[in-house]
């Protein structure tokens, strides 16, 4: 019912900078929340950042200043502006979205995008 379509993750030395992507598309009737997560190697699922449908943001504290998310919702596609990246951020990043249909809302979960940032 609903594709996410990651796109922007790769290989960055420490101080650089990537931008995600995420479009979604289906057949929903809007998308409320839109975020990232990530995942680091042997470690558990973490918020990174994530923004309304209204644009209130939301920040893990270790991307504060760092990491900017946006959102275009004539295109239903959030970014993740990342600076100044750390060898830390290295992770695999995951969109998730919540979708209203017209009677429930559902989360959905991109495949996620490897980041990876050599020191």
């Amino acid at each position: 019912q609903v594709q996410l379509v990651e796109s922007g993750g790769g290989l960055v030395q420490a101080g650089g900078s990537l931008r995600l992507s995420c479009a979604a598309s289906g057949s929903f009737f809007s998308i409320n929340t839109m975020g990232w997560f990530r995942r680091a190697p042997g470690k558990q699922r973490e918020l990174v950042a994530s923004v309304t449908l209204g644009s209130s943001t939301n920040y893990a504290d270790s991307v504060k200043g760092r990491f900017t998310i946006s959102r275009d919702n004539a295109k239903n596609t959030v970014y993740l502006q990342m600076n100044s990246l750390k060898p830390e951020d290295t992770a695999v990043y995951y969109c998730n979205v919540e979708a209203l249909f017209r009677s429930y809302v559902q989360n959905y979960w991109g495949r996620g995008t490897q980041v990876t940032v050599s020191s």
